[in-house]
């Protein structure tokens, strides 16, 4: 098993109710998924990278808060902007910040169970042509669907939460 994927690549899928269904599944119970994830886990525990070379846990966890409020403020733009260009950001170095060293990994749950609550309100009630609207990505220099979008930050939460848990596994924590 690669441990940088362990659900795989992201795989973009084709618009269907049954699809758009689970993807909106997973970002409104994600928050409780990732405290599922670190349920008991102590300090030591937490500073544990993934992998070899990789984030500890509370990296992981502050990563997921932080990109998921720029996935939220994207579809923000994506929904009232016409093909708006997003910002990226360096999720490197935001996972070195003193934040994500300092803060316990609660503070940025708690922040994830408000802002899951707004996007999943936000989303879960759009018509089928709303999520061919497009965001203009500058990295990646095209056009991305917000279904797209959606797709991403379904697997996008649930790639983290398996690199916990796949973590727990390997040392029978």
């Amino acid at each position: 098993m690669d441990l940088r994927y362990p659900i795989g690549k992201y795989e973009p899928q084709p618009y269907s109710e049954k699809q758009k269904e689970q993807w909106l599944a997973d970002i409104k119970f994600l928050p409780q998924q990732l405290e599922n994830a670190i349920l008991n886990l102590d300090e030591v525990q937490l500073q544990t990278p993934y992998r070899e070379d990789g984030w500890t846990v509370q990296q992981v966890i502050h990563h997921v808060a932080d990109s998921h409020i720029n996935a939220y403020c994207r579809f923000k733009l994506g929904l009232t902007e016409e093909n708006p260009t997003i910002r990226t950001y360096e999720e490197k170095l935001w996972a070195e910040l003193n934040d994500v060293r300092s803060i316990p990994v609660n503070i940025s749950l708690t922040l994830l169970y408000a802002l899951h609550t707004r996007w999943y309100a936000m989303l879960a009630d759009l018509p089928l042509k709303t999520w061919e609207r497009t965001i203009f990505h500058p990295e990646h220099k095209k056009q991305i669907t917000l279904w797209y979008l959606l797709g991403m930050y379904s697997w996008h939460g649930r790639h983290h939460t398996a690199h916990i848990t796949e973590l727990r596994a390997r040392h029978k924590w």
